[in-house]
């Protein structure tokens, strides 16, 4: 089973092998991706295989010690975002999902397949007591046809999960408090990257830490790579506002994926993404191509908000360590 590493406390994600659930600095991730069917050669992309397993993981909701919410793979180490899950199209994951909250929480996902047991609402009875233990089970598929004809499009895409019922019935408490997380579902062949990131704009707040939580001079979370690195940014959307995310220095297709599949695929190249309440996309970028190491900035564009504090850096490092013309800054 993959798990990440981190550097900010929040959002980093740095991919190394495990044998189980980890956490560092309160950044807790999770691949449930089968590996690569072969090793490749240096230099070459690692791609995802097929997908059909049947994955089973536990999952809490926690109280932070700074009174915000968490998701996590084992107690006492929840984190915001919560883990990262990462499957191909064709498993099925098995989450147990216990609420160690004193009031009723839930999980709810985007763009997978769920029966409506699954759904975490109130509506349909799917929430947790505090206390208590359910059971959620997601499904992905593969495209195909209907026996219509029409096409079905299949589960590959980013995705997000949340709580739907902390402070309502649709969740506005937890979300607020933090009690949200990244999904990726991978299509056969789907290129792999080196790191993955994830950025949630959440209000005025980049994973929850807001404008005095960051380094003087700018306010969000940092990310860490080194020139040529494959970086995959996961970027969501929650709160009442709508944003631009915005990277500096580095562009991506506006598609699935966030690569091109060649010199006629049609996908506009970008490097702003207006983006709303409950939006999720990602993209994969070469850390540095074309511009060299730096620290580069990513930030919501509109003026107000990057003015707020929704500023953070992409710290593309040189092979020897160092960021040309950054000395850093202390919290």
């Amino acid at each position: 089973m993959e798990g990440t590493d981190g550097l900010d406390r929040r959002g980093f994600n740095r991919r190394m092998l495990l044998g189980g659930a980890a956490t560092v600095a309160g950044v807790t991730s999770l691949s449930l991706a089968s590996a690569p069917e072969s090793a490749t050669a240096a230099g070459a992309v690692r791609t995802a295989p097929a997908g059909g397993k049947v994955k089973y993981i536990k999952m809490y909701a926690e109280k932070l010690p700074d009174g915000q919410l968490g998701y996590g793979l084992e107690k006492g180490k929840a984190s915001i975002p919560g883990p990262l899950i990462e499957l191909n199209e064709g498993d099925t994951l098995h989450i147990e999902f216990e609420n160690t909250l004193d009031v009723p929480a839930s999980l709810h996902v985007h763009g997978m397949d769920y029966e409506i047991t699954s759904d975490g609402t109130k509506l349909n009875n799917s929430d947790v007591e505090p206390g208590g233990t359910r059971a959620y089970t997601w499904r992905t598929h593969a495209p195909g046809r209907r026996k219509d004809g029409t096409w079905r499009a299949g589960s590959a895409g980013y995705w997000h999960y949340h709580d739907h019922v902390v402070g309502t019935e649709h969740g506005t408490g937890g979300i607020r408090k933090g009690l949200y997380g990244p999904v990726i579902v991978r299509r056969q062949g789907d290129i792999l990257p080196d790191k993955t990131f994830t950025i949630v704009f959440n209000d005025m707040m980049i994973n929850n830490l807001t404008a005095h939580q960051g380094h003087e001079g700018h306010k969000g979370p940092d990310f860490e790579a080194t020139v040529g690195d494959r970086v995959e940014i996961v970027m969501i959307t929650h709160g009442e506002y709508y944003h631009t995310f915005h990277l500096h220095g580095h562009r991506w297709a506006d598609n699935r994926t966030g690569m091109l599949t060649g010199p006629d695929d049609p996908s506009q190249v970008i490097d702003n993404k207006i983006v709303g309440p409950a939006d999720s996309f990602g993209f994969q970028v070469i850390a540095g191509e074309g511009v060299g190491a730096g620290a580069w900035m990513y930030h919501c564009h509109v003026q107000s908000h990057s003015d707020m504090g929704m500023v953070g850096l992409l710290l593309v490092r040189k092979t020897d360590g160092t960021i040309p013309g950054y000395a850093g800054r202390s919290h």
